[in-house]
């Protein structure tokens, strides 16, 4: 076994992000451990690494409708003005907004992402592709990087939503809307979009309704003014509350949004964010459940995906081999009939001690090269079929590379439908690694508040009533 050095992307997780908390810093480890195994498929190459399928950012994306209530929410909490002109109401964009230190704003294009493994879009533009062909080249008008100094962005990446209200539901924006709130920590959502009625916002009632269990989700009303509307924020909540529930939202924190008028005093500001200062606080806990999460289901879909996929193409290519084999057979066989008929000497020959092994021999002299030709012949179109398998399932471990390994002499003869090196010893490393994880859980778990903590505490106050 040839030993994997960690990959780029893994060194740069541990100098990055795993050092906020000594669980992440863990699950490197455990990718690594992952990324050695599947490098030993053949599944992966020496600087590649399962880790990079999920951003270990803590994502919070914000979606919102016709008002301008998304907009000021984020120039006020944010605490700058460099976004007035550059997120309106009606982006139509998914605008990620990235912490920088420098006094202005910078856009960078959407290409920037597409490319950066770091960022929730990595390699977002072939699946685009595949959602809407040709749509992939485009990827600047539907994503760019919003550089702005705040010191609430610190460590988190907001992802701001194009306006669902008038965004049209192609399959592009469709999937990038999945795709976003799949991957977010928090999702905000500005109760104003549930006023609008189009194709995109049912698609999205939709989207919440799937991530209910989640917890994820945040509606924010934006608070009218007390002289027009003296309506108090429990009767506020409690109407939202109704209007959800009646759409199928029942689960999901409300929040009323304090006035966002200009030239609010910071101190003032703060307190009436306080409420989303909390779950902000909370989205890097969640986004480490997040990655422990995905680290499972990566080493869960070793089994239960790619060697999945891979004996169904071995076992379809080893039946397309025998069928040309067979058919071959079939026709000596069919030979060997007439001229039994018209000679009568086919039978005698294999009867005969002698020369009937040495025939049955010569026939497998024949036969074992065409299989084994048959069998090569076979293998390309199962190659192509699994090159655009792993593009629609999203993987990036390559198939065709580990299925290529049965193209040897004994795995071509010999009735074998089991992948290339996937053996009892494998399956044990990475129940080991789910081991691990599950025990990363628990730590993380325990970081809130152990058993043990509990038990004492009921053991002391025990002790204590049982004291003379």
């Amino acid at each position: 076994m040839t030993e994997k050095t960690a990959s780029k992307y893994l060194l740069n997780l541990e100098k990055n992000f795993a050092n906020d908390s000594p669980v992440l810093l863990k699950a490197a480890k455990v990718f690594h451990a992952l990324d050695q195994i599947e490098y030993d498929l053949g599944l992966i190459e020496s600087d590649d690494t399962t880790a990079c399928k999920n951003s270990w950012w803590p994502i919070v994306s914000l979606i919102g409708g016709n008002s301008t209530a998304k907009s000021r929410f984020i120039n006020s909490y944010l605490g700058s003005e460099q976004l007035v002109s550059g997120i309106q109401a009606a982006s139509h964009k998914f605008s990620v907004l990235l912490n920088n230190n420098q006094p202005t704003s910078t856009t960078l294009p959407g290409t920037a992402l597409d490319v950066d493994p770091r960022y929730p879009f990595y390699q977002i533009s072939r699946k685009i592709d595949q959602q809407q062909p040709g749509e992939g080249v485009r990827i600047n008008s539907y994503l760019e990087i919003k550089t702005v100094h705040s010191d609430r962005l610190k460590g988190k990446l907001f992802i701001d939503a194009p306006n669902f209200g008038i965004a049209q539901s192609t399959p592009a924006i469709s999937f990038l809307s999945k795709h976003v709130i799949e991957h977010s920590d928090l999702v905000l959502v500005f109760t104003d979009i549930l006023d609008a009625t189009t194709p995109l916002v049912d698609e999205l009632i939709q989207l919440i309704n799937a991530h209910q269990d989640s917890n994820k989700f945040v509606y924010l009303i934006d608070a009218p003014a007390a002289t027009f509307f003296p309506t108090s924020n429990t009767d506020l909540i409690a109407s939202w509350q109704k209007k959800l529930a009646d759409i199928g939202l029942t689960s999901g924190q409300i929040i009323v949004l304090p006035g966002q008028q200009p030239g609010i005093p910071g101190s003032q500001n703060q307190l009436a964010y306080a409420e989303i200062d909390q779950r902000m606080i909370n989205v890097a806990y969640d986004r480490t459940y997040r990655i422990l999460n995905a680290l499972e289901k990566n080493i869960g879909d070793v089994e239960n995906v790619i060697m999945l996929e891979l004996k169904k193409a071995t076992v379809q290519w080893k039946e397309r081999s025998y069928i040309c084999s067979l058919v071959v057979l079939g026709f000596i066989i069919t030979l060997s009939l007439f001229a039994e008929i018209n000679s009568g000497i086919v039978l005698a020959t294999v009867v005969d001690p002698l020369l009937g092994p040495l025939s049955f021999l010569a026939l497998c002299v024949i036969m074992a090269p065409l299989h084994i030709l048959f069998s090569k012949m076979q293998a390309k179109p199962i190659i192509n079929q699994l090159i655009m398998r792993q593009k629609e399932l999203h993987l990036t471990e390559n198939l065709a590379s580990l299925f290529e390994k049965n193209l040897t002499v004994p795995r071509m003869i010999m009735p074998i439908s089991e992948p290339p090196a996937w053996n009892k010893k494998t399956k044990t490393r990475l129940i080991q690694l789910v081991e691990k994880t599950k025990e990363l859980v628990q730590s993380l778990n325990d970081s809130f508040g152990t058993y043990d903590e509990i038990l004492g505490i009921r053991q002391d106050t025990q002790s204590y009533k049982d004291f003379p």
